[in-house]
């Protein structure tokens, strides 16, 4: 079966995501930003990216849609990953604002862009240790990336403050991230010769009381195209 005719590099000049100094130095430039520092991954803070009222009427939207969360390569592990996630409509104009303003903030090309998903954790719910990117050893491997590649940069942002619980931890640097209502988070999947980065596993830690409210857009290889 022949494979479709995407090309590997995109209009964007700083391509579907590699680290590359000019991407770097784009993030580093934004008003606001802070990079983690760590020879480990690449990672990147900015506060109050979004406003109160946009994360309120996201959080509309998904809880108004969820459903709950899935993973790949299952592990045998039921209480892995307890959220419930939201397939954001692209179309919806209030989507659409905050897709338009991700791409700004990472001059990343938004063909290479999955669609945005928001996720919801009640008390007692998590997502343990684990990576964005997909295990090319896993059996999912090619369901998920024969099309677009693997992911390559993920950005986070924080709908909400949880009452206690829902920080995010970054196991291998000992980071842990606490919510923040409007706050973003991004990172980069790979290491500096583009294969999949382990450095970057991290833990959406259990709400202890309240409700955590997400979304995450994710970025592949070569143009979306599902």
């Amino acid at each position: 079966m022949p494979q479709p005719a995407f090309i590997d590099e995109p209009s964007s000049p700083f391509g579907s995501g590699l680290p590359a100094e000019a991407m770097v130095a784009h993030l580093t430039a934004q008003p606001g930003v802070q990079r983690v520092p760590s020879p480990k991954l690449t990672l990147f803070l900015r506060r109050a990216f979004l406003d109160p009222e946009t994360c309120t009427a996201i959080i509309a939207r998904i809880d108004a849609q969820r459903r709950p969360s899935t993973i790949s390569d299952y592990n045998g592990d039921a209480a892995f990953r307890t959220s419930e996630t939201c397939d954001l409509d692209p179309n919806d104009p209030a989507v659409a604002a905050v897709e338009a303003k991700i791409m700004a903030f990472t001059g990343l090309d938004p063909a290479f862009g999955e669609p945005m998903q928001g996720q919801r954790y009640a008390i007692g719910q998590e997502f343990k240790g684990h990576t964005d990117y997909f295990e090319p050893s896993g059996v999912d491997y090619e369901r998920f990336c024969s099309v677009a590649g693997n992911r390559t940069w993920t950005v986070m942002i924080y709908l909400n403050e949880p009452e206690a619980g829902g920080a995010t931890r970054f196991k291998a640097i000992d980071k842990i991230v606490q919510p923040e209502t409007g706050k973003l988070l991004a990172w980069n999947n790979r290491r500096v010769d583009g294969t999949p980065n382990p450095a970057t596993i991290h833990q959406g830690m259990k709400v202890r009381s309240g409700v955590k409210y997400v979304i995450t857009k994710w970025f592949r290889e070569r143009p979306w195209g599902w």
